[in-house]
């Protein structure tokens, strides 16, 4: 399933996902939104949430997870 959204992105369609497959989101988004307690946290670009989080909530998250 993940190598057919993955050509999905590719071709350009335009995709709402929520997935807790952190790597494939930083691969194929453009645009990732990190939610907390049902609210926007965080919001941009994959390359700037994973390597410059703003918010500790986001910090935390990505050191709990095999990236």
């Amino acid at each position: 399933m993940l190598s057919v959204i993955k050509d999905l992105a590719e071709d350009g369609m335009t995709m709402l996902l929520v997935t807790h497959e952190m790597r494939f989101a930083y691969e194929v988004s453009d645009q990732i939104v990190f939610m907390n307690q049902g609210r926007i946290e965080e919001q941009g670009p994959p390359k700037t949430l994973f390597e410059q989080p703003k918010s500790t909530r986001l910090s935390e998250f990505l050191k709990n997870i095999r990236f």
